[in-house]
């Protein structure tokens, strides 16, 4: 028996390097900080406010100017929501359903699009990073330009009432009742749209 004992226990050791290493050792040397590449400050990504968070500001001035003290989509806003939206989606665990790292493996090129590349994780609100090893909801590496504010704002509230099969929960209380974001929200909003956005422009 204790024999029976000793052999489960080395074959859970083995699974847990097994696991270690495809969930961590091998997306490191395929994405990790290389020498030579560019690194973003969170003050770089957010120098130009993106459309999206312009959109947010002229769709609800008075609510976007409670939360970031500024009816101006300014560059200091920007960052804060950025920073505020990622803080937020780590606090709620949404990195356990949903990862941010396509890989080359079981279609997921067609599902999510081209594999992920180190340079577009080489910037301050992907480190550490949310690689993720499930896919409960969809990958999030691309899921910058699809999508309208409106339509992420439906979502978070609501999720079933966009994605009819959808096992994500809602989160209302980042809302006004008449879907008017606060400034959790907007900041989850924010940063959501944001990701995908530094893959643009990275040669393949």
């Amino acid at each position: 028996m204790e024999r029976f004992y000793t052999l489960v226990f080395v074959a859970g050791l083995g699974c847990f390097a097994i696991a270690f290493l495809l969930s961590f050792v091998f997306p490191w040397m395929s994405l990790g900080s290389y020498h030579g590449m560019d690194y973003r400050t969170l003050s770089e990504l957010a120098a130009e406010p993106s459309l999206e968070f312009t959109e947010l500001a002229d769709a609800y001035p008075e609510a976007f100017e409670q939360a970031f003290g500024t009816r101006e989509p300014t560059s200091e806003a920007y960052a804060e929501a950025l920073q505020r939206g990622r803080d937020v989606y780590v606090g709620q665990a949404c990195w356990h359903c949903h990862s941010q790292y396509v890989r080359e493996v079981s279609n997921e090129m067609q599902r999510f699009g081209p594999p992920s590349v180190a340079q577009e994780y080489q910037n301050a609100l992907n480190q550490p990073h949310m690689w993720g090893t499930r896919r409960v909801g969809p990958d999030l590496s691309r899921e910058h330009g699809k999508r309208t504010n409106d339509w992420h704002i439906a979502h978070f509230i609501q999720p079933k009432n966009v994605v009819a099969n959808s096992v994500m929960p809602g989160y209302p209380y980042y809302f006004e009742e008449d879907g008017t974001p606060k400034k959790d929200g907007f900041s989850l909003v924010t940063y959501i749209q944001w990701l995908g956005s530094e893959y643009r422009g990275v040669e393949q």
